[in-house]
């Protein structure tokens, strides 16, 4: 199984989950809350902000062609209209490592996380949230300009509008999501057409979003539900790509609906330790529903991946999505590029430490990386640019 030539094969990070103490933006804040939902703090991270040398020099060592990081807003402007050059230029120098090690930067200007600033002026609800995206993306222009060829303004927009609805019970978001707040859902809709006009003008880079998808199976005579649930959840943010230079898939699993909605994954079905469906196939119905609302968009399997203490599942979730993934191109979809979420075993949210992702596990205390075996199975794979078998 084939690939096509000049087909991506990367992994993915985000700054808040790797880098360590970014005690400035609203996660920080959300964790170290009395009431957290959260079931641990951030803390140091991987401490990637200092080790993302090592973390580069990994991905081009696993013979992977690309990295996908993102830009931390609260480290490069920490105050309302106070932007940080020095932190700017951290993330321009990441840009020139992935370079020197042979492998393609693709650059999340926001992945989730925004200052406290912006926060406590009710976040993306504040009437100025727009107007501030626009200004950072200003901002980060000298990034991303050159040299990186893919630039996505948000990181499933669909998420954050749902997280602002997260409560004790959907920790691990195994009932279905959260509904998701229409005012931020609109206000990051508009942030991100803004962002995609100021980082066209440069004549440069590529540019779209990641949208959070699933597939949602209606039970027999629950379709007209499962398309009025995905509709505020996926859909809409599918169409809104219609327009962009290529836009992000990340899938994982499948929820099932009935007449009343979500179903809880039945007794005795394999999940992971995100307590979310073992369901590779996802990656695939994922690309048919994006080439389907966003038609002659070019794709990017921007995340995919499985949280598991056994890495043999790892390696056998992740061929078979590969396996989804090639018989869509083999259909015609534009795939360009499959991205492994995540590079390492890092924080995940309300979820803490506890859902390990990684192709590199980290050790917690040393920040010691140990490559596992899933790992370099990709990289072969990836290095040959075709499946076996």
């Amino acid at each position: 199984m084939r690939f096509p030539e000049n087909f991506i094969w990367g992994t993915a990070t985000a700054s808040h989950q790797v880098e360590g103490n970014n005690v400035n933006n609203d996660w920080w804040a959300r964790e170290h809350a009395p009431d957290t939902i959260c079931a641990e703090v951030s803390g140091d991270a991987c401490d990637s902000y200092h080790r993302y040398g090592d973390d580069i020099a990994i991905v081009a060592d696993l013979g992977l062609s690309a990295y996908r990081f993102s830009l931390e807003w609260s480290r490069i402007e920490p105050a309302e209209g106070e932007f940080s050059r020095a932190a700017r230029d951290h993330y321009r120098r990441m840009v020139d490592a992935c370079l020197a090690a042979g492998i393609s930067p693709v650059v999340t200007i926001n992945h989730f996380s925004i200052p406290r600033w912006l926060d406590v002026q009710g976040g993306w609800r504040s009437p100025v949230a727009v107007d501030r995206f626009a200004r950072f993306t200003e901002f980060i222009r000298p990034v991303v300009e050159r040299d990186v060829e893919y630039v996505s303004t948000l990181n499933e927009p669909n998420m954050s509008a749902c997280m602002a609805n997260i409560g004790k019970g959907d920790t691990l978001l195994t009932a279905g999501l959260p509904e998701p707040d229409p005012q931020i859902a609109d206000a990051l809709t508009m942030a991100h057409h803004r962002a995609v006009e100021i980082v066209r003008s440069w004549a440069g880079p590529k540019v779209g979003w990641t949208v959070a998808t699933q597939v949602f199976e209606p039970e027999p005579g629950a379709e007209e539900v499962a398309a009025a649930y995905a509709y505020d959840r996926e859909t809409r943010f599918l169409q809104e790509a219609k327009n962009d230079d290529w836009l992000g898939v990340q899938a994982y699993t499948r929820t099932r609906i009935g007449a009343a909605g979500p179903i809880p994954v039945a007794e005795g079905v394999e999940t992971t330790l995100t307590g979310w469906e073992y369901y590779p196939d996802a990656v695939g119905f994922a690309l048919r529903t994006a080439a389907e609302l966003a038609p002659g968009v070019p794709l990017i399997v921007t995340e995919n991946g499985i949280a598991t203490a056994d890495d043999t599942r790892r390696e056998a979730y992740v061929d078979s999505a590969l396996r989804a993934v090639h018989a869509a191109i083999e259909d015609g979809i534009d795939v360009r590029g499959y991205f492994y979420w995540s590079l390492l075993d890092n924080f995940e949210w309300v979820g803490g430490y506890r859902p390990t992702f990684g192709l590199v596990a980290v050790d917690r205390e040393t920040f010691t990386r140990v490559v596992k075996p899933s790992a370099r199975w990709l990289g072969s794979v990836a290095r040959a640019n075709e499946l076996s078998g």
